[in-house]
């Protein structure tokens, strides 16, 4: 007997979303965030977000309406250079921002998808990164002990999926979404092309559908 769909409009991912919850988000500079689940979170009015994901993208694109729009308290970033609407509001002291290397960040997602307690590793020592954080050495090398990074949900873009879950990304928009859709509690995926269950190439899977709760059209008006 098969469960239920995985297959829902948009409209029905807001039971799921909740003011104050924690979102890693998929994407480079935008290019692999599902904009159509973006825009539901925004036309939801979900408010005092917590998002974690390579950059904030632009200020009218990616989770950047979300930022334009006042509506995250907290982002856990790498960097925030192309949105300066982000800079404005963390000197303004409107937003609290968490700048973290990007190999550090994908590896404290990691730990958190992987049921690890963290890793240790030398970037950011004697740098502001430290600050705050438990240190240890070995063979002469000191070490940062970074903890691992978990979300109430993980919103990706595919660019095809099939009914039971399992994702296709489209060349860089593969970026950070396999490392999102580990570390959440619910995982939803946005797609471009919806296949039959079992016609995807099992090789060319890169996020297997036991990790997927939900899967949205990204083509919905």
């Amino acid at each position: 007997m098969s469960g239920p769909s995985k297959l829902l409009r948009c409209a029905q991912l807001r039971p799921r979303f909740h003011d104050g919850m924690s979102v890693l988000f998929g994407g480079f500079m935008g290019t692999g965030t599902p904009a159509r689940i973006v825009r539901e979170i925004l036309e939801g009015g979900f408010r005092e977000l917590t998002l974690i994901g390579n950059d904030t993208a632009f200020k009218d694109s990616g989770v950047g309406v979300l930022i334009a729009a006042r509506r995250v308290r907290k982002v856990i970033t790498s960097h925030i250079g192309t949105n300066p609407e982000t800079g404005r509001q963390m000197i303004a002291g409107e937003l609290e921002v968490e700048l973290v290397p990007q190999g550090t960040l994908a590896e404290r997602i990691r730990c958190g998808g992987s049921g690890l307690g963290g890793f240790l590793t030398p970037t950011g020592v004697g740098t502001p990164v430290e600050d705050g954080k438990d240190t240890l050495a070995y063979d002469g090398i000191r070490y940062l002990v970074e903890r691992p990074l978990r979300a109430d949900v993980a919103i990706l873009q595919a660019h095809q999926a099939d009914a039971a879950g399992n994702l296709i990304y489209r060349r860089a928009a593969r970026n950070f979404n396999p490392l999102m859709a580990l570390a959440a509690d619910f995982v939803v995926a946005e797609y471009d092309e919806l296949h039959k269950t079992g016609t995807l190439e099992p090789d060319h899977i890169m996020t297997p559908g036991i990790l997927v709760d939900a899967l949205v059209s990204g083509k919905e008006p």
